[in-house]
């Protein structure tokens, strides 16, 4: 579960390496934000080569949370960390890598990009 303020490390190559949520987008008092959802973010760490900076506003989905997911055939996913992947307005991944498992509903989100860039899909 995924809330304002909450940190996140970025799961991709874009530049970034840690993000902070500062809104989730969808209904105006969602609470949590959990995997498959979009956010916006603050960049607050990031690789000085980059085409982002630090403080950058950005939109991200969340691809990985602490808070244990319980998929429809049972099978319950806990991952170590809180993790999303910066994304442009249309949806599309701004890096051109995905590090790290993701869970297999993004594919039902419409986030095929990001499933077809990770090396692991659970």
């Amino acid at each position: 579960m995924i809330q304002p303020q909450t940190r996140l490390n970025v799961a991709d190559n874009s530049g970034a390496r840690e993000l902070m949520c500062i809104r989730i987008i969808g209904a105006s008092n969602r609470r949590y934000a959990h995997i498959g959802d979009i956010i916006v973010a603050v960049i607050k760490e990031a690789l000085p080569s980059t085409s982002l900076e630090r403080s950058e506003v950005v939109r991200a989905v969340i691809v990985r949370t602490c808070k244990e997911l319980k998929c429809d055939d049972g099978i319950i996913i806990r991952y170590d960390d809180n993790a999303a992947v910066v994304i442009d307005q249309e949806g599309n991944p701004k890096g051109t890598r995905v590090f790290g498992a993701i869970a297999h509903e993004l594919r039902e989100l419409s986030f095929t990009k990001i499933v077809s860039l990770a090396p692991e899909v659970l």
